[in-house]
């Protein structure tokens, strides 16, 4: 099951940089593509605002 982030992010950058696979992309809210994310919680665990969660 994959990671999501949700409304609360703040597009800070932090969880991008701890994905071993690439699977987030920038914007206003960041986004995780489900096929790419191996579900391993890296992103979860930096996220300042808690904003990330499994799906």
């Amino acid at each position: 099951m994959a990671y999501k982030i949700s409304e609360d992010c703040t597009a800070c950058g932090t969880c991008i940089d701890e994905c071993p696979v690439e699977a987030i992309s920038e914007g206003d809210i960041y986004k995780i593509d489900p096929d790419v994310c191996t579900d391993c919680g890296a992103c979860a665990d930096v996220c300042p605002v808690e904003a990330i969660h499994p799906a």
